[in-house]
């Protein structure tokens, strides 16, 4: 089933109703669908699916760890559950059952982390989750994807039912940038989509980064002629390695831009990916800086942090000042 909207439809297309909507629509067809809350279902917006399937949707208080184990109780009696809380509950607080329940014995359960980065920034440092990419994308066996707005979470949400194994999907807390128009774009699972032409520098993100690429690198056409690839890295893990070679060949200048610590996350695994390619390059990771963000509404956070438009073409003017050779021989590169 296609996801379609009008205009009058987009203030209530926040990406979290977007997922509920989607499992529901998915959930009439496969009587295997089951949600889990810890006492948020209308924070995190799987209420819908309660209002739907209300004997499919189970409130184990507020006990994020004893969440996770049900949930792999359950997809061990064959089920496929969908737990709902905070990223930062789900990365932090309930990572020991996440690892040993879930992950060590490779288990279908799907994560939704929700109010992930800075983008509950009101709530303060508690409640900012800026690990959980790096702390997730280590655990071994689990799929890792942050998708860039409501249409792609649809998306992902409905190749979380096909893939076989434990997912944690990254979402945020409100109402996304639209990226993507329509639900057909070509979605899938492990492949980077490139949002804009170029080859003078790319920006590789991810999340809520992923609009604010697209409008730095339209700026810096318009106001600079510059030309800079865009690539929508929704999978961090499996990362689209393939993707990643050809924008440092093609172009020898990279940015990565995420809504999280710059250290283990995305930019870590692209870092990782080109050090392993013995490929040289410029790079630069956007994102917060090996710190806790201060408290603050989201727009002005990713501001602060630099990976709003200004700051992704302010970054990537900065590294258009570094020169490399015009050839195709990496030999002297490493």
């Amino acid at each position: 089933m296609a996801l379609t909207y009008t205009s009058l439809d987009t203030t209530k297309l926040s990406t979290a109703e977007v997922y509920a909507k989607r499992l529901c629509e998915l959930a009439e067809d496969n009587p295997r669908i089951v949600a889990l809350t810890a006492d948020l279902a209308k924070s995190t917006k799987i209420g819908f699916f309660g209002q739907k399937f209300p004997e499919r949707l189970y409130n184990v208080g507020i006990a994020e760890q004893n969440m996770m184990g049900v949930a792999a109780g359950m997809a061990k009696a064959g089920l496929i559950p969908f737990t709902c809380t905070f990223a930062i509950f789900n990365s932090c607080r309930a990572l020991d059952q996440v690892h040993t329940d879930i992950c060590y014995q490779n288990l279908n359960v799907k994560m939704l982390g929700t109010h992930a980065g800075t983008s509950f920034g009101q709530a303060g440092s508690t409640h900012h989750s800026t690990e959980d990419l790096a702390i997730m994308r280590s655990m071994a066996n689990l799929t890792v994807v942050c998708p860039a707005d409501g249409m792609e979470t649809a998306n992902v949400v409905a190749a979380a039912v096909e893939h076989e194994g434990p997912m944690y999907i990254r979402i945020n807390r409100g109402f996304d940038q639209v990226v993507y128009d329509k639900a057909d774009y070509g979605y899938e699972l492990g492949k980077a989509v490139q949002l804009h032409e170029g080859s003078d520098a790319c920006i590789i993100a991810c999340g809520s980064a992923v609009f604010q690429a697209l409008q730095a690198a339209r700026e810096l056409e318009a106001s600079d002629h510059v030309h800079v690839r865009v690539l929508d890295m929704h999978t961090l893990k499996p990362l689209d390695k393939e993707a990643v070679l050809k924008a440092v060949h093609d172009t020898r200048r990279i940015i990565t831009a995420e809504d999280a610590t710059v250290i283990g996350g995305l930019g870590g695994a692209v870092a990782e990916c080109i050090a392993e390619s013995g490929m040289g390059c410029a790079f630069r990771r956007l994102g917060v800086q090996d710190r806790f963000s201060p408290i603050g509404y989201h727009e002005d956070l990713m501001s602060f942090h630099g990976i709003d438009e200004n700051g992704i073409a302010t970054a990537i003017r900065d590294l258009l000042k570094l020169e490399f050779e015009a050839d195709d021989d990496w030999s002297d590169e490493v």
